[in-house]
């Protein structure tokens, strides 16, 4: 892979989709301990107020841009990206590689239920995708000692080769970053809310939307009380952080 490049206030890798896969395959293949990050408008906007959290995307082994505005200030910057790599895109994209190459497969995150119906969607989309393992942590389980012994073992006992993480920024790269060396996967992936997608329970918006660069729209249209305040309030210090890293 090409070296990392700066953008805004972090690094990232400007693959395009197929590129990210194949790197994905070749972690695997390699056996090499990994963790991959998608970077959008509220990524980069936590990590300029989270230190712990930048240095965590920073040091990522892969670092993927995911949400158009991102694609559109790059291009301003003049660095044209290749494409926009969403995390809701990536991890079919990894099932198929894992159903095709015998790759092991854990998801983590979701409410109760969730990850099972992401599993047996995958098992009817995916033919012989192997889904070896799936789990809803209780709220708060990030501080609690017992359970995330209990969760490092579940994991280390299927030792799968892609484990998918949802459960939001900052909470699935801190969880991650603190717990890569205690459990056995290969290649971890920051997946964010794809579990939902996965299961059924939240509709993807329109691929001609997500082309255009209105998913977040569609998203909003969905969940107007909840989104709110991130799309029009706190997504608005990105003009501040464009300006301080010119």
């Amino acid at each position: 892979m090409m070296p990392k490049q700066a953008f805004l206030n972090t690094y990232i890798d400007n693959l395009s989709m197929t590129e990210t896969v194949s790197a994905v395959d070749g972690m695997v293949k390699a056996k090499k301990k990994s963790y991959v990050v998608a970077v959008n408008t509220d990524v980069i906007i936590k990590i300029d107020q989270d230190q712990e959290l930048k240095e965590i995307v920073d040091k990522a082994d892969l670092t993927v841009v995911d949400g158009q505005p991102l694609v559109w200030v790059a291009r301003r910057r003049g660095i044209p990206l290749k494409e926009r790599v969403s995390g809701s895109d990536l991890v079919p994209k990894l099932c198929e590689l894992a159903s095709k190459k015998g790759y092991k497969i854990f998801i983590i995150g979701g409410k109760d239920g969730v990850a099972d119906n992401a599993k047996k969607n995958l098992e009817k989309d995916f033919n012989g995708i192997k889904v070896v393992g799936t789990y809803a942590p209780p709220f708060g389980f990030e501080k609690d000692v017992k359970e995330l012994k209990k969760i490092n073992k579940m994991i280390s006992d299927v030792k799968p080769d892609l484990l998918f993480a949802c459960f939001g920024c900052p909470k699935q790269e801190k969880w991650i970053y603190e717990n890569i060396s205690k459990y056995t996967a290969t290649v971890s992936v920051c997946a964010g809310a794809t579990v939902d997608f996965l299961a059924g329970n939240v509709k993807r918006a329109p691929k001609w939307m997500s082309n255009m660069g209105l998913e977040w729209l569609y998203r909003f249209t969905r969940q107007p009380r909840r989104l709110f305040k991130r799309y029009f309030v706190d997504d608005l210090a990105i003009f501040r952080i464009m300006r301080k890293y010119k």
